[in-house]
């Protein structure tokens, strides 16, 4: 018997059919290997910056941020980032940028005024707590500083609670601060500006210029000192100050530090206590932005004010603060560390104890606005810089010689 041959138009078919399934067998080997396949680890660019103590070497950790304003780092070696226009970051160990997280409050973003601080909660390992700052609008264009605490899941917040605002509200783009900073006891301190209203630092009927100590959920510790008298905010903590725009509690101690910018001079570090006075703008070592004096008290001191713990005559525009201690291996062991904005540069601060025994200036080199700076357990120093094109940089200090 004869075989009956199929015709041409059959075996095309047939054929079209054999190269249709063999090339879906190879799609889906090329997808299943993508989908187990680790991404390409991100280039990151390095320099090495010259340092008292040796060559600084500065990596360039993530590029791209908008304005960074915070970083804090978490457990997982990965970090959370804001950015001033309002929006809050991952960023994995490998640079990686995540999607803004959702969930963020309202922020007026407009001058100085935008997403400020993020720290994490003490027992954030357990809570997934963490707190953030920012300006917070207000009717007819005013804004002020407020705090909200949140839970963190992988792309959103949950349960975002306001637990402080800054009142009355002010018109005004600048001067809005802010930092946190939790103390031993878990109180939380707000570092806030003045909002450019120079006299309301001193009416303590009003929350500007005031440093605030509160509870984590926003009441009130009953042993504050203006806790009980009349015409005087319960939350004030300490007054007379001008726009604080670092703050960090000192390891070693648990004493609150912050520093405040000046007008056109006079950047200070105080040492802040319960119920005292700051003195800004009766005392200040600055003059106005004009060329006139600001400071009407002869000698810059006055009976009843603090003077400044440090202080430098030529403002660097101090931000960020962060302690790096309890590094006994580390050269740089002990030190204050404050980025400077208009200086463009990372001051290192050498302490004896609380004293200010010497100053070094870093990065000036780079010469980028440095915004933030924090210290992680194992002695590494994480900074941002304040650009449009921001950066968030890992210092690899020098080994002990």
């Amino acid at each position: 018997m004869t075989a009956v041959r199929p015709e041409p138009m059959f075996r095309r078919a047939v054929l079209g059919l054999a190269l249709i399934a063999a090339l879906a067998a190879c799609q889906r080997g090329q997808d299943a290997a993508a989908a187990t396949a680790q991404p390409a680890p991100k280039q990151q660019i390095a320099h090495d910056v010259a340092s008292e103590r040796g060559t600084v070497r500065v990596v360039e950790v993530a590029t791209g941020l908008e304005h960074p304003w915070a970083v804090a780092l978490l457990p997982d070696g990965g970090f959370l980032v804001t950015e001033r226009p309002g929006r809050l970051r991952r960023v994995g160990a490998d640079g990686a940028i995540s999607a803004p997280i959702a969930g963020v409050p309202q922020v007026w973003a407009q001058g100085q005024g935008g997403l400020l601080d993020v720290i994490l909660a003490p027992d954030f390992a357990s809570s997934r707590r963490i707190y953030l700052s920012y300006a917070e609008p207000g009717p007819d264009g005013s804004a002020g500083t407020a705090v909200a605490s949140a839970t963190l899941g992988d792309a959103a917040l949950s349960e975002v609670k306001t637990i402080y605002r800054q009142q009355p509200k002010l018109e005004g783009p600048n001067h809005f601060g802010s930092r946190l900073a939790f103390d031993r006891q878990g109180h939380l301190f707000v570092s806030q500006g003045e909002r450019q209203q120079r006299m309301a630092s001193q009416e303590l009927d009003k929350l500007q210029g005031k440093l605030v100590r509160i509870n984590a959920d926003g009441s009130v510790p009953a042993d504050n000192p203006f806790v009980g008298r009349d015409g005087a905010r319960a939350e004030i903590w300490s007054y007379g100050h001008r726009n604080m725009q670092s703050l960090a509690v000192d390891p070693r101690t648990g004493t609150v530090w912050e520093a405040e910018h000046g007008p056109r001079g006079g950047d200070e570090i105080n040492l802040p206590q319960a119920g005292k006075n700051y003195g800004w703008p009766i005392v200040t070592h600055g003059i106005d932005y004009s060329g006139l004096k600001i400071s009407e008290a002869e000698g810059k001191e006055k009976p009843g004010m603090e003077s400044p713990y440090h202080v430098w005559e030529k403002s660097p525009a101090l931000s960020g603060m962060a302690f790096y201690v309890n590094q006994p291996q580390s050269p740089w062991n002990d030190s204050l560390f404050l980025g400077a904005l208009a200086d463009g540069s990372l001051i290192r601060l050498s302490l004896d104890g609380d004293k200010i025994v010497a100053e070094e200036r870093l990065l000036k080199e780079l010469d980028w606005r440095i915004r933030d700076v924090r210290v992680s357990s194992d002695g590494k120093v994480f900074v941002l810089t304040d650009e449009t094109d921001g950066k968030l940089l890992r210092l690899d200090l020098p080994a002990a010689k």
